[in-house]
């Protein structure tokens, strides 16, 4: 069973290109939020020096990153206005090919199966705010390759890519309100 849910919206991209920032600011403001599966998944696992890191063993880590985000996806149905999610199924599918493993078919049906808004926000690369973190090992380069990776992989899924600007989250968050209320009035 295939389901489109318009008002369920994506921000991806690299890491450290302020998605986080951005839905932070959007939560405080009121609006719905799903958080990001590799973080909260990075700190479980941390807390119980677990298997599933990305470091440990990156298939089980992305099989933990597509089950949290089908979750999120099913808990977003009780919302009754536009969630905004802090990536989704598909960047699974990016973390995977990203990684050089290969993408077992479940994540393929999961990705046709648990859809979202027809636009996707993208993060692009943006060095001026990048940093590395106790969850964010990658360098600057390995940034803009996951990037790739997963704008790619909403590509595939036929989802249309908006780039966010390089700006202060204030202008990045009206630029998403602005695109998603567009949406929904049918602009």
């Amino acid at each position: 069973m295939t389901t489109r849910h318009e008002r369920l919206f994506v921000l991806t991209g690299g890491p450290g290109a302020g998605k986080t920032t951005l839905l932070d600011a959007l939560a405080l403001a009121g609006h719905s939020v799903a958080p990001e599966a590799g973080r909260a998944i990075i700190r479980d696992q941390l807390a119980i020096d677990g298997p599933a890191l990305p470091w440990r063993d990156r298939a089980l880590f992305a099989e933990l990153m597509l089950n949290f985000d089908l979750r999120s996806h099913g808990d977003a149905q009780t919302s009754a206005g536009p969630v905004l999610f802090d990536r989704g199924v598909p960047d699974s599918i990016g973390y995977l090919r990203l990684c050089g493993l290969p993408v077992p078919e479940h994540f393929c049906r999961a990705a046709d199966a648990f859809r979202y808004a027809p636009i996707v926000f993208t993060a692009p690369p943006w060095r001026e705010i990048y940093a590395q973190d106790a969850e964010r090992k990658q360098d600057f380069a390995e940034a803009e390759r996951t990037y790739d990776a997963v704008t790619a992989a909403y590509r595939d899924r036929g989802y249309e890519l908006v780039e966010l600007p390089r700006a202060d989250v204030a202008t990045r968050a009206a630029f998403v309100l602005d695109h998603v209320s567009g949406l929904a009035s049918g602009r």
